[in-house]
């Protein structure tokens, strides 16, 4: 008999649903059949079911956060079962002793994760017997079948455990070092909080801090620009004046001079410039080309997507979600027809049938054997889904695998795109661009999904006149860079080996997946979310202060850079191809953690943070962690001590005296920093704090408490005295 052990339980009951069974307390009994004469057993994981354990199991003393206990490193690293799914594991040891189990099947998810989850399990286990693993891209009936038929010896997938226990030992190496280094530090310069580190979250929050210091640092500068609107032989359009091709005048004289100069003279087409371009179908979709159009189309988040996508292939209508790659094979290609036919009797796709390529079998674009990894790109399977029973945000997911797949079978768009220039009074020249799409293409199924900003022009000759109707001037300011949407951030992280000057490194990133995997990077996002190192507010990812502090002590450590994750993925990849060894690895990790404590602790004496960061810091409730609160000073109306309450600063006596002395964390719109909670209960007035808000209003002032009133007031140059309503008790 076998015993069968998927990642999680809609998994184990979609293998199992194809066979004759019985469902069971944790698993599935199948009945004996042709693939299992004997019958089987399936039960499944709730994914990672195992977890590194923590630092105190290995030493008491680590248990404590010191910089004396630095650097944590075991010499052997252990799991433990996850305690809420304690009672899953020991379904799962049953059924392995069971003596009439001779052989397990690994049905993890086909790719790194999937390998670490079950193998961990069975090591746990102490499970000894033999091994296949089954490796399938989809749960369709006909690929769970074909799976099983032909299951690889689990020797071959081997060592892909091999890296991500690897991955998971080191990453856990630098979390546990680098976040308590990094928040003892940062304590002792008065920011109580955790301050997570890691090396893939760090990397990708230095690169949205970057971003955010460079629109702060922008200085924004007005331009103008010269409008024509041109009436030539009854054809309009409008063009910008242009000064040897630059078309923003640096001054508003300039620019109304230049108008009042234009306006009702004669106009001639002196130019008329046409580039004809081609653009091929868009690549089939992988994991994050698929998150970035979603975001960027319905403002999903990536998590959101791939969500929303492990469901539709749990269903068994899409292929392996978390693939990096946007290619298929031969074999996956010659399936495409069938799939196609079954798409064109569904209402919404038919208008896109007869398709103009009856096969891409031999398109290199998108049949190339060497481009597929584990696995191929997400397209639509077999089974064919009843749209109306799907939900909402399942239709808009599979409406976008499914176009792609349509859109590959239509032939390139092609428009013209042409550049006019007009002259005015024979002086004057302005520019004009537009396009004419010749040649829709696979833009007939795409064409509410692709933007192109263009206008249209009229089709005009050389030589032809006419005159200007009417000239504008238009003030703009010139515009700092936009933050990333939650879309673009995973493109980033896809592509930040372009953000390496070492050609080579850059090289290695690229080729491998830049920062984290198609797997992990929704969830790289989400964490940087609840650890409140960024905030997203319609879409538009915002870093707070805290995160500013953390990548204004690290600097130029490695542990903020790209470099170090190419270096690691490098080496990774090695791991998972069997060139290279795990302990040399671990060794280099070691080494880089132990430079990391000794320079930053030799460095953090010169640390300096900018009023900015410490205004506006406010330390959150990290998860996993429970903290003493900081006790900030005493109080005003009792003998207890005054602390962070999470949204407000209250005494510590309230639940003994009900003692309701408080202080608001939010003045104004501004936030009132521990630092300066602590000048307040000391008797001293705030720094200078700028942007205070009130009624359209903004103002800079201090803060100091009035200790006979037992209220805090503002404190301006002039010394004049203003009451904060509501601020505090």
């Amino acid at each position: 008999m076998k015993l069968i052990i998927a990642e999680k339980p809609d998994q184990g009951s979609t293998l199992a649903s194809i066979f004759k069974h019985k469902k069971q307390n944790g698993f599935i009994e199948i009945f004996p059949n042709e693939t299992f004469t004997k019958g089987a057993y399936v039960t499944w994981a709730i994914g990672h079911l195992c977890q590194l354990v923590s630092p105190e199991k290995y030493e008491p003393g680590w248990k404590k956060w010191s910089l004396d206990t630095l650097p944590i490193i075991p010499e052997q690293f252990q799991y433990e079962v996850t305690r809420d799914k304690a009672k899953q594991f020991t379904v799962i040891k049953k059924l392995v002793s069971d003596p009439n189990v001779t052989e397990i099947i690994h049905a993890g998810d086909a790719g790194r994760e999937g390998e670490l989850i079950i193998r961990n399990i069975l090591r746990l286990t102490n499970c000894k017997k033999p091994m296949k693993r089954l490796w399938i891209s989809s749960l369709t009936p006909n690929a769970i079948r074909e799976g099983f038929n032909k299951l690889l010896d689990e020797q071959e997938t081997k060592s892909l455990y091999f890296e991500a226990y690897t991955r998971a030992c080191a990453d856990w190496i630098v979390g546990m070092n680098g976040s308590r280094l990094y928040s003892l530090l940062l304590q002792q310069k008065g920011f109580s909080d955790v301050f997570s580190v890691g090396r893939v979250q760090t990397p990708t929050l230095a690169l949205i801090v970057k971003r955010e210091i460079e629109i702060e640092n922008f200085k924004s500068e007005p331009f103008w620009e010269v409008i024509a609107h041109f009436s030539i032989d009854g054809k309009k359009y409008s063009g910008k004046w242009q000064n040897d091709g630059e078309i923003r005048v640096k001054t508003k004289e300039l620019a109304e001079k230049v108008a009042a100069f234009c306006r009702d003279k004669p106009a001639e087409v002196a130019e008329v410039l046409s580039e004809r371009k081609e653009f091929l179908p868009p690549l089939l979709y992988n994991l994050s080309a698929l998150q970035a159009e979603a975001n960027k189309r319905y403002k999903f988040s990536p998590k959101n997507t791939l969500d929303i996508l492990q469901k539709l292939y749990q269903k068994g209508f899409v292929s392996y979600p978390r693939s990096d790659s946007r290619y298929v094979t031969k074999e996956e290609a010659s399936t495409f027809p069938d799939i196609l036919n079954r798409l064109s009797h569904i209402k919404e796709y038919e208008s896109f049938f007869p398709l103009p390529i009856a096969s891409i079998a031999e398109n290199k674009r998108y049949v190339n054997e060497k481009k597929v990894t584990d696995h191929y790109a997400i397209i639509p399977t077999e089974q064919i889904p009843y749209l109306d029973r799907l939900s909402s945000e399942e239709r808009k997911i599979y409406d976008l695998i499914v176009t792609s797949l349509i859109a590959a079978h239509y032939n390139k768009a092609v428009a013209e795109y042409t550049t006019v220039t007009t002259l005015v009074d024979g002086r004057a020249s302005f520019i004009s661009k537009g396009k004419v799409q010749l040649e829709e293409g696979w833009r007939k199924v795409l064409k509410n999904k692709e933007r192109d900003e263009e206008p249209e022009l009229p089709v005009l000759k050389q030589g032809e006149q006419g005159k200007t109707v009417k000239v504008d001037v238009k003030e703009s300011q010139t515009q700092p860079p936009k933050r990333y949407t939650e879309g673009q951030l995973i493109t980033l992280m896809k592509t930040a080996g372009k953000h390496i000057d070492d050609k080579e490194l850059e090289k290695i990133l690229t080729k491998t997946e830049g920062l984290g995997t198609e797997a992990t990077r929704a969830g790289i996002i989400t964490m940087l979310k609840d650890r409140l190192y960024i905030e997203v507010k319609k879409n538009v990812v915002y870093a707070t202060a805290k995160a500013k502090i953390l990548i204004e002590a690290i600097g130029e450590e490695i542990l903020a850079s790209p470099e170090m994750t190419a270096k690691w993925e490098k080496k990774l990849k090695e791991i998972s191809e069997g060139s290279a060894i795990p302990k040399h690895f671990m060794e280099q990790t070691k080494k880089m953690i132990l430079h990391l404590i000794s320079s930053s602790l030799n460095q953090s004496a010169s640390w300096t943070f900018s009023d900015e960061m410490t205004q506006n810091f406010t330390p959150g409730k990290q998860k996993g962690k429970r903290r003493s609160p900081s006790k900030l000073g005493p109080c005003k109306k009792c003998d207890g001590e005054i602390i962070d309450k999470g949204t407000f600063y209250g005494c510590s006596n309230y639940k003994k005296n009900q003692c309701n002395f408080t202080i608001s964390k939010k003045i104004l719109g501004k936030n009132i920093t521990q630092k300066n909670v602590k000048l307040l209960l000391s008797g001293e007035k705030t720094e200078l704090i700028e942007g205070f808000t009130n009624k359209d209003k903004t103002f800079n002032a201090r803060l100091f408490l009035d200790e006979q009133e037992k209220r805090i007031k503002f404190l301006f140059e002039e010394n004049a005295e203003k009451v904060i309503p509501s601020a505090n008790k």
